[in-house]
């Protein structure tokens, strides 16, 4: 059997059993499915979707939110259920109202209300729609019809919890024994405007995009061209299980050099440096800027707690930071599927046979617009049809990789300078797997040999001691209060007196002599309890290695 029907038969198995099986939930662009529950032997949840998707606030004055109630296994909506429909931000109770819905899916009309001066919010929601007979006080939806909300909904960005309690279906007199109470949460977009300050040209204007909360602290420090902000964030353990993903963009014209079309980036959260998968480039959607996504998924966020530790817990905000790493040669591949989507793979030109490749997967329309939300997997064959790397998402009822902004990074091992046949398969679009674009692409990438990778951090096994004072120095040489001479002369004495104790480098050759800005950067964080003395450490062994300091 040949490698494209092998991948065809896995495609169609995926299809010829209902999507929805037991167990599966997640978050899509303006949609979030609840985990399952037993009713009656039968695992039952709850989906919400936004409509229009992706919300701004400010550019729409109304939207819809639909509620659907259905068996996970079998994909069957319940008719005639009464739900009981929250709507929370930030933890404020925004509207609350009771429905009854014939179909099984509940369409809410939203009209977001500005300025609400209540001490409570939801005193300055109201409701529309008629009373059903049968389910006295529950708004009754019926064919095309709608209730309406008009309220302080969806006026500001962040995240919402729509909580949705199902007290009855089948009819609209049986109530359900325990009522089933599910959070769904949906992000909405806010943006807000900066400016970068040049001396001799003129000002950059910077859009930094947020769905979940109002950002502040706008920072851009010329020694590296980073760009920092922050906003208020619960880093508490209970919380962040809840969360699916905290989504933030940068965006910022190509025409300022720093951040082009062809330049590359590192991000920090609270000093952290995240997995290259959470930083997204879109060159596409805007020809004039570049639009960088931090996309901090759950797994991402509990990773960075365990890495500060539990005196973390108690921080109430996020410090994002947005490191330039310089432009990058790129190759890439052009497929189209059987279903008119394109597929675009791109990877670094200095990668090649040997090399553990970030291919980066971006998905199109036949008209060049990026696809959102797409599920996808891929297989990699040698020319003998051997199957090397295969990923098709990791959870065998909840097909595919998401590509939620429609651009995905894959790491993927490449054995030798070759050709090598790569097909794709989209599974669908969004929670509900739309099949407009379900299909297969195939090609072929061209490696050539392994070039130069970037330097790997070098892990520090030796003992580390550091006086908790010692911070007092770091902090002020971070504001200014202290000079780089002083500093690194200071740090110099308490190494070579066993004040500071730290795995000593050898020189390298052709060493930089000027105190790199991220060495200040990771001082002042340090100071601050952002990051841990092995981080700082490692930035003393940065200094040491290039003669910076020496010992």
């Amino acid at each position: 059997m040949s490698s494209r029907l092998s991948l065809f038969f896995i495609l169609v198995g995926i299809f010829s059993i209902p999507i929805f099986a037991e167990n599966v939930f997640g978050h899509g662009l303006g949609g979030d499915q609840a985990p399952p529950l037993n009713f009656g032997g039968r695992q039952v949840t709850v989906s919400t979707q936004l409509d229009p998707s992706d919300i701004t606030v400010g550019e729409i004055d109304e939207a819809n939110i639909q509620v659907r109630f259905f068996d996970v296994l079998t994909d069957e909506t319940f008719e005639k259920v009464t739900l009981f429909v929250e709507i929370w931000r930030g933890g404020e109770l925004l509207a609350r109202d009771l429905y009854f819905d014939v179909d099984g899916i509940l369409n809410v009309h939203v009209k977001p209300v500005f300025g609400c001066m209540e001490p409570r919010l939801i005193d300055c929601s109201t409701y529309q729609g008629s009373e059903h007979a049968s389910a006295p006080g529950a708004c009754y939806v019926q064919n095309e019809g709608r209730c309406v909300i008009k309220g302080p909904i969806f006026d500001k960005g962040g995240l919402y919890n729509i909580r949705v309690d199902v007290i009855g279906a089948t009819s609209s007199r049986t109530l359900l024994s325990q009522t089933l109470r599910y959070d769904t949460f949906v992000s909405v977009a806010q943006e807000q405007n900066f400016i970068i300050p040049q001396a001799q040209a003129q000002e950059i204007p910077v859009v930094i995009k947020t769905y979940y909360d109002d950002v502040s602290n706008f920072q851009f420090k010329n020694s590296d061209n980073s760009i920092s902000f922050d906003m208020p964030f619960n880093w508490n353990p209970d919380y962040i299980s809840l969360v699916q993903v905290v989504h933030e963009e940068v965006k910022v014209p190509k025409s300022f050099s720093p951040y082009s079309a062809e330049s590359t980036f590192n991000g920090y959260v609270d000093g952290v440096q995240v997995d290259s998968r959470v930083i997204i480039v879109d060159p596409y959607s805007d020809k004039d800027n570049n639009i960088i996504h931090f996309m901090v998924s759950g797994n991402e966020l509990k990773r960075i707690n365990d890495v500060l530790g539990p005196s973390h817990y108690d921080k109430s905000t996020m410090l994002f930071k947005l490191v330039p790493q310089g432009a990058t040669q790129k190759n890439s591949l052009e497929i189209k599927s059987d279903s008119d989507a394109i597929v675009k793979i791109t990877w670094e030109s200095s990668f090649g046979g040997g090399d553990v490749i970030p291919f980066e997967f971006t998905f199109f329309d036949e008209n060049g617009v990026l696809l959102k939300d797409i599920r996808y997997g891929y297989s990699l064959f040698d020319q003998s049809g051997m199957e090397l790397s295969s990923n098709m998402g990791t959870d065998p009822n909840n097909p595919g990789i998401m590509a939620m902004e429609g651009i995905n990074t894959q790491q993927i091992t490449i054995p030798s300078q070759d050709l090598y046949r790569i097909q794709v398969a989209i599974f669908g679009q969004g929670i509900n797997y739309d099949q407009t674009y379900a299909g297969l692409a195939e090609g072929i990438l061209e490696l050539g040999p392994g070039g130069i990778q970037p330097p790997k951090q070098e892990i520090i096994t030796q003992e580390i001691s550091i006086p908790v004072w010692v911070k007092n120095n770091a902090g002020w040489w971070s504001d200014g209060k202290i000079s780089d001479e002083d500093f690194a002369s200071g740090i110099e004495y308490m190494i070579k007196e066993g004040i500071i104790q730290v795995p000593i480098t050898e020189r390298q050759e052709g060493a930089e002599s000027v105190i790199p800005g991220w060495v200040k950067n990771n001082a002042g964080w340090w100071s601050e309890g952002l990051i841990s003395d092995e981080d700082f450490a490692g930035g003393l062994q940065y200094l040491i290695a290039n003669g910076i300091i020496s010992v």
